[in-house]
């Protein structure tokens, strides 16, 4: 078991407290100390020069799960020398209820050290990474690894 903190700060300075004019910028700062600005999606009045919580939960599901998959091929015995991820969220609202992000697709590239496993391999690697990241066991979003 562990715990995970993160804090964050808003405040709202000098603009007007009205749905057009307040300022959605935000600071979050983790556990470690480390921190970084963040705002709302730019379709929601958002800094788009600053990450949003959309993004971010695409990147924690697309990092657990390259984290997951690393550890999968490392007890593998197979070296990996290189993971890409593209991912992509998407927004929508379903049928009768409120906003979310409806699915994830993870796009991961692998560059194993000398032959790379075959298809159907890879394939369950990518499976026993699903099945042990922890944010997508935490999430109902559907999580798809194209």
């Amino acid at each position: 078991m562990s715990e995970h903190r993160t804090s964050l700060l808003w405040s709202r300075g000098e603009r007007p407290f009205t749905y057009e004019q307040y300022g959605r910028d935000h600071r979050v700062t983790y556990g470690t100390g480390t921190a970084h600005d963040v705002s709302a999606a730019p379709e929601y009045r958002g800094n788009a020069a600053l990450p949003n919580p959309e993004e971010l939960l695409v990147a924690a599901l697309s990092s657990c799960h390259m984290l997951t998959f690393l550890a999968v091929a490392a007890k593998k015995k197979l070296v990996v020398e290189r993971y890409e991820d593209d991912a992509v969220g998407t927004l929508a609202r379903p049928e009768g209820g409120a906003m979310q992000v409806t699915e994830v697709i993870l796009k991961p590239r692998v560059t194993f050290e000398g032959e790379a496993p075959d298809a159907a391999t890879l394939a369950s690697m990518h499976e026993q990474a699903h099945r042990g990241c922890f944010i997508a066991n935490s999430v109902k979003t559907q999580v798809r690894v194209s």
